[in-house]
């Protein structure tokens, strides 16, 4: 028993010395915990509304007041008329813009039916579908209160228009994630096993001590899978649009800069993860873990960002899935063009440069 108990108090000591183990074990769990409890949320929070009053009597600035100040939604700053609707939608400042037809409140009690019209961003069909019923939500507690509690039975007419998506299909919310998904964990994990494979074959020598450049050696590297990825790439955007029927409204341009843009980034992770890890293993299971966790939770694929807490919606920014799932959803549903997309271009590329660097800088001290 003597024996026993001294291998278990071995192994106990074997663990608390090492710093990295418990840090995995104790640390870990606390991180997914508060990630997948503050990440999982269905509500829809910080949604950009507008509401265009044509009745201008005293229910509907009462129906206006009760929307913009909502605790769910954000109201757009300025005046804003149905022409500036679409725009605002394809640029992502308007997501919800609440119609109050003219008449309304006379029409509502004469019976001839007031009209109330709700134009949504259906790009998003799940929020798009909440963001509906909240709407319709203050409009039944207005009238509650406008009857003194009682159902009383108003004529209204509520048309909900979906902008982009009018038969709210779910795969045109979920095909860009997945595209974004598929493209950011092959790609890195190609590339992740490429150094340390030369490391492990005892070549990576060699090849420092070689008259290439860090930066040529890297880019010599990725160039083979880059042509991979783009084959991966074709397949993905081929089936999305032939087997699941999500269109591509913009221009193809936009959408294959962006993704080789964003397939670059995947691949110089996979080069900054090949730097630091021990063994081909540990180099796929940190890609591909350490790419499928962010992208699943952080990039809007399933959750709205807007909706998270203020740090999760910053530690999104510097997620490439992020902008990656964004900028297709615009491109491919709602049709917008390179300058709508701009932006999205500037922050993967600076991703690429940066992860290049860190990587060069991790084959530095290797060179003596």
């Amino acid at each position: 028993m003597r024996v026993f108990l001294a291998f278990v108090l071995k192994e106990f000591m074997h663990i608390l010395r090492d710093v990295r183990t418990m840090l995995l074990l104790l640390g870990m769990p606390v991180v997914q915990v508060l990630l997948f409890g503050f990440a999982l949320n269905t509500e829809v929070r910080n949604l950009r509304v507008a509401v265009i009053d044509l009745s201008h009597d005293a229910f509907s600035e009462r129906l206006s007041v009760a929307v913009l100040q909502n605790p769910s939604f954000s109201p757009v700053r300025g005046a804003i008329d149905l022409a500036d609707v679409d725009g605002l939608m394809r640029r992502g400042e308007l997501e919800l813009a609440v119609v109050v037809a003219p008449d309304f409140y006379r029409r509502m009690v004469s019976g001839e039916q007031g009209a109330l019209q709700l134009i949504v961003d259906g790009s998003n069909p799940n929020v798009a579908s909440i963001a509906a019923g909240y709407v319709q939500q203050i409009l039944a507690g207005l009238l509650m209160e406008q009857s003194g509690g009682t159902a009383q039975p108003y004529a209204i007419d509520i048309q909900t228009r979906m902008l982009y998506n009018p038969a709210l299909e779910s795969t045109y919310n979920f095909v860009p994630g997945i595209i974004g998904l598929v493209l950011i964990i092959i790609c890195s994990i190609m590339t992740s096993v490429s150094i340390v494979r030369e490391r492990e074959r005892g070549t990576l020598e060699v090849l420092l001590a070689s008259p290439l450049k860090r930066g040529t050696m890297l880019l010599a590297k990725m160039l083979p899978y880059l042509a991979l990825s783009f084959v991966i790439l074709f397949l993905t955007l081929s089936l999305s649009y032939f087997a699941l029927h999500v269109p591509i409204r913009g221009s193809i341009v936009p959408l294959l800069t962006l993704s080789t843009l964003y397939v670059t980034v995947a691949l110089s992770v996979g080069l900054f993860v090949s730097t630091i890890s021990p063994n081909q293993a540990a180099a796929i299971l940190i890609a591909g873990v350490g790419m499928m966790m962010p992208t699943l939770l952080l990039s809007g694929m399933m959750f709205p960002i807007d909706s998270m807490p203020v740090f999760l919606q910053w530690l999104a920014q510097g997620v490439p899935g992020k902008w990656y799932v964004e900028g297709v959803r615009k491109v491919m549903i709602q049709g917008v063009s390179w300058r709508s997309v701009w932006l999205h271009h500037v922050v993967l590329a600076g991703m690429t440069l940066a992860t290049l660097g860190v990587s060069m800088i991790k084959l530095k001290p290797r060179l003596g």
